[in-house]
């Protein structure tokens, strides 16, 4: 049968599933589904103090890398496109990246890209992979997230802007700092301080029972870095292998006792906003009918995704905004979903989304989220996944959705069915 012929078998058989609609079709299996054969991430630790304090993001990547690269067997050499995001390095890291892939033993014939869509960075690697994949150019492809906010998080990372951008009203609120958004949200549309420590605090509960159960370690690669103690500045050699900002007791009343970061009167402060962090996470993706072909484990499957854009200074609306838009093209329906994972930015917008949205609590983020562990920005998008599958396994379910907001007003989701 000629290629020609194979694609219209494939595409047929799409139309061939007796009228099924809704679950029922996103679950049906075809060659040309993009699945997922691997996906992990390491430890997310914390900023400056935590145990990738001295690890630069590059390196915690190669250690993500070779975790891949064991866990599924992938011969490197069948790896032809990465691409990484990542939101604060320079040049949106794109030298040491592809240094990094090279270190971790992917060959030179292995490409490699970074990109910036702020705190979508990681999706967007992998949205980017498997619409190559889709469309022919590539058969096998990495999409990727990191950050080191030890390094490079601060005012820096905010260009100055030039007057005909400062002179435009709409132009210039893209760089209004995003705790600030967050306080005018919850005020404007009434998400009280009480709501949002509750949220938090519902996080760190659901966090660190996670962790204390062990849900977090299939998806965490262990990664051996040097670190340098503190208070005797000796290096020592460290496996960093659980998320070090989980925090166990917190209640809505301790979190109540936190002062304000933006305003005297303000509901916005460190203990219901994401922790500033530093973590890497890679997904490995391929066809079906490549994954059968080379015997790799399938894990689920990538369905659709959307990106949208809002006002800048809505930023914090953006999952409200995008995950309609992803369940739509999908097929199915808010209720069809089993787990969201909805990047926790700050409790003020996740709550607001979720109540707009009209989505069960018990099914956001059932192992705590970036308020809890902390929001590396470039790797969240990819880190979600693994969180996502790794759930969604466990608890024998099958349909997921990753979604966030993103900083200057955009928002994106995603849409997975977990295979097991």
């Amino acid at each position: 049968m000629s290629s020609a012929q194979q694609r219209l078998t494939q595409v047929a058989s799409h139309f061939g599933s007796g009228g099924k609609k809704g679950v029922a079709a996103l679950t049906e299996k075809h060659p040309d589904d993009i699945v997922v054969t691997g996906a992990l991430r390491s430890a997310i630790t914390k900023a400056g103090k935590g145990g990738f304090k001295d690890t630069a993001a590059a390196d915690i990547l190669v250690g993500v890398f070779k975790g891949l690269i064991q866990r599924t067997g992938i011969d490197p050499k069948l790896v032809e496109d990465i691409a990484v995001g990542t939101v604060l390095a320079p040049g949106a890291g794109a030298t040491e990246f592809r240094a990094a892939a090279l270190v971790a033993g992917f060959p030179d014939t292995t490409a490699v890209k970074g990109l910036n869509r702020q705190c979508s960075s990681g999706l967007m690697a992998i949205a980017d992979i498997a619409n190559a994949i889709k469309s022919g150019m590539i058969e096998v492809g990495i999409g990727a997230g990191v950050e080191s906010m030890t390094s490079q998080y601060g005012p820096s990372a905010v260009t100055e802007f030039s007057d005909l951008l400062e002179n435009h009203t709409e132009a210039a609120n893209c760089k209004v700092p995003m705790g600030v958004l967050s306080e005018d949200m919850a005020r404007d549309r009434n998400v009280s301080r009480a709501s949002q420590d509750a949220f938090a605090a519902s996080s760190y509960q659901k966090a660190a029972k996670a962790q204390k159960e062990g849900l977090f370690d299939e998806e965490i690669h262990p990664i051996e870095v040097k670190w340098t103690d503190p208070k005797t500045n000796e290096e020592k050699t460290i496996t960093v292998k659980a998320d070090d900002g989980i925090r166990q007791g917190i209640t809505a009343e301790s979190l109540a006792k936190i002062r304000p970061a933006f305003a005297a009167n303000g509901s916005i402060h460190a203990g219901n906003a994401s922790q500033v962090s530093d973590g890497a996470a890679a997904v490995l993706l391929m066809k079906r009918s490549t994954a059968e072909r080379l015997g790799q484990k399938i894990l689920g499957k990538y369905v659709t995704a959307s990106v949208v854009g809002v006002p800048p200074l809505l930023m914090g609306i953006g999952p409200w905004k995008a995950i309609p838009v992803a369940l739509e093209k999908a097929g199915i329906t808010k209720d069809d979903v089993d787990i969201y994972e909805i990047n926790e930015a700050f409790a003020s917008q996740c709550v607001w989304c979720v109540n707009e949205l009209g989505l069960p609590l018990e099914k956001i983020n059932p192992k705590g989220g970036a308020i809890a562990f902390g929001h590396p920005l470039g790797c969240t998008g990819a880190r979600q996944v693994s969180t996502l599958l790794t759930e969604l396994k466990r608890t024998n379910k099958k349909i997921g959705v990753t979604s966030m907001c993103i900083g200057t007003g955009m928002g994106m989701a995603a849409v997975w069915v977990a295979e097991y």
